[in-house]
């Protein structure tokens, strides 16, 4: 079992920085390439480019929840979300 995750491709989950305003200030944020494919998606679907997509998520967690403690593991968790969405089979497994 182990051998399809030890497999992966290294370039899948190689780190890459992209550089963005946030709420008009600017930063980076570090996730791995397969991330940033899963949010590239999400901001294409959404019709809007991945700058635009963050800054509109961050904007809205500021106002749900205010400041978050780690807004690229919140991006992360975003990714597991779409692909619960795409993937029902995935939040029923993680539920039992």
């Amino acid at each position: 079992m182990c051998h399809i995750f030890a497999g992966q491709d290294p370039n899948d989950y190689e780190p890459e920085t992209r550089r963005l305003r946030l709420n008009g200030q600017s930063t980076s944020i570090r996730l791995e390439r397969s991330f940033w494919e899963i949010v590239d998606d999400i901001a294409a679907s959404e019709g809007i480019s991945t700058p635009a997509f963050i800054s509109k998520l961050h904007s809205e967690v500021l106002e749900l929840r205010g400041e978050t403690r780690n807004f690229t593991s919140l991006l992360r968790c975003a990714c597991l979300v779409r692909l619960r969405q795409t993937l029902p089979q995935l939040h029923l497994e993680a539920a039992e």
